[in-house]
């Protein structure tokens, strides 16, 4: 029993470490917008939303990470339940709000007159200012800082007793069903949320607007959601065979009747 109740705890820690990673990696490459047509070498999609919008999968850099995100919530709030996964969201949004503020106090200091000098041009020999392009990639509006941690909170919360919801349906089967199921839901509201709060709310986009790129980040994150499925059932695999079957068994069981507790 102490052998299990270790491996219960190392594995808890082991996952929190996974999503708190992930998570604040993600916020802050977030600032990059990459464009998913040019990486995967087709053309752009030219889709057209409301009218006048014409959108392309023009996504941040964080959705390349924030897969892990997902699954690893899934795996903690299927072995440790929605206080398991409450936790650990509490912390990381308490760790990105940290991250953001040595970034900003970094930022704020006064650059070495070397360290200008010897990067006073490019690769290429182009005149730039090193510390206004450090600044400029690393720090963020308060909106969009405020967005992100509501809407990943919002999205956990959603998630786990989604999730939860269910298992207590489903039983021990079908875990495809509560994982891509929850996620779906969940990312549907962060999806609109942190664009509402950074772009509408604080900033100058049109609530048309906000919907528009809404739907293509949630497009993305639905066929992602659906393709790592097979990932989500080898963690799964490997899990219930370090914990040892009849003990991952139980770990789920419990997770479930102590889930509002």
């Amino acid at each position: 029993m102490a052998s299990f109740t270790s491996k219960k705890t190392n594995l808890y820690l082991f996952l929190s470490a996974l999503f708190l990673t992930n998570a604040v990696i993600a916020e802050i490459i977030g600032v990059k917008i990459f464009s998913a047509e040019t990486w995967l070498g087709v053309a752009p999609a030219q889709i057209h939303l409301l009218g006048d919008f014409v959108l392309d999968f023009n996504l941040t850099a964080g959705v390349v990470i924030w897969p892990a995100v997902f699954i690893t919530s899934d795996i903690i709030n299927e072995y440790y339940g929605v206080q398991g996964v409450r936790r650990i969201s509490y912390v990381t949004a308490g760790f990105i709000a940290y991250s953001f503020l040595i970034i900003y106090f970094v930022t704020s200091l006064p650059p070495a007159q070397f360290w200008l000098e010897v990067n006073k041009t490019d690769a290429v020999g182009n005149p730039m200012n090193i510390n206004n392009a450090f600044s400029m990639i690393f720090r963020q509006g308060l909106g969009i800082i405020l967005g992100s941690i509501t809407a990943f909170l919002v999205a956990q919360m959603l998630d786990a007793t989604v999730f939860q919801a269910l298992k207590r349906i489903t039983g021990s089967r079908k875990i495809w069903l509560r994982a891509t199921g929850s996620t779906l839901i969940s990312q549907l509201i962060d999806s609109f949320v942190v664009l509402v709060i950074a772009f509408y709310i604080f900033g100058n986009w049109s609530f048309k607007q906000v919907i528009a790129v809404a739907i293509i980040n949630y497009i993305y994150k639905f066929f992602v959601a659906v393709v790592l499925t097979p990932v989500l059932y080898l963690a799964h695999y490997l899990i219930d065979n370090y914990l040892g079957h009849e003990h991952a068994k139980e770990l789920a069981n419990e997770s479930s009747m102590s889930t509002f507790m």
